[in-house]
């Protein structure tokens, strides 16, 4: 394991790593709604519990960055646009965590972001 608590999970077929990692990538377009119905289509399946743990990763990282964009959005407008700049520069730093996550997933470790709210367990 390394700082990110990435783990090797055995016995993972190649289906649910390739739906982990678009679940993951998903996220740029359609942020929370991919991994949601993932997790909810699957959350009860003992086979798909590395599928299940990866939405809901995936799941927990959207509504962080829902969160943290609302927090940008109010500072944007408080500082007369001079927070700008912040909202791009997180919105390239979500980015590359969602690819990054989406590359361990289709290698199947598990994945887990750097920051995020863990609301659903």
């Amino acid at each position: 394991m390394n700082e990110f608590n990435e783990a090797p999970v055995v016995g993972v077929s190649q289906d649910d790593r390739t739906l982990a990692m678009l679940t993951h990538l998903s996220c740029i377009l359609f942020n929370f709604v991919v991994p949601l119905i993932v997790w909810l289509v699957h959350k009860d399946k003992a086979d798909k519990a590395f599928l299940v743990d990866q939405s809901k990763e995936a799941l927990n990282f959207c509504i962080t960055t829902m969160i943290v964009y609302v927090g940008l959005f109010i500072l944007t407008i408080l500082t007369l646009g001079l927070a700008s700049p912040l909202s791009f520069l997180f919105w390239i730093v979500t980015i590359v965590f969602f690819v990054m996550a989406g590359l361990k997933a289709n290698a199947g470790e598990t994945y887990r972001y750097p920051f995020a709210l863990r609301l659903i367990k």
